[in-house]
């Protein structure tokens, strides 16, 4: 992946209310207009787009989908993550993601 362009921020994680519901952090709403303004030619299905993401000390290669509902991005927190982070549902953090 050539990642190109990089965005910070902080923001909330929460579950999904499935039975073992994956975590995720939902990009800033502004954020995410300028990224599918300037990246939709390149997602691939469901608004799938690749990423490298990193909070704390780990850095993981992973995907951001456009959530139409909820008018942004969703970033998937992965299980190994979060247990190296200590990361919990509703704990605010800082993310760096390269697009």
């Amino acid at each position: 992946m050539n990642a190109k362009i990089k965005y910070e921020f902080s923001a909330q994680t929460w579950q999904h209310t499935s039975p073992g519901g994956w975590c995720f952090i939902s990009l800033p709403t502004i954020m995410a207009a300028e990224i599918r303004t300037a990246l939709q030619s390149e997602e691939e299905g469901w608004g799938r787009l690749k990423a490298l993401a990193k909070t704390g000390n780990s850095e993981w290669k992973t995907a951001i989908w456009f959530d139409t509902k909820m008018n942004t991005y969703l970033l998937p927190i992965k299980a190994e993550i979060r247990k190296k982070e200590a990361i919990s549902a509703g704990k605010t953090i800082q993310v760096i993601l390269w697009l």
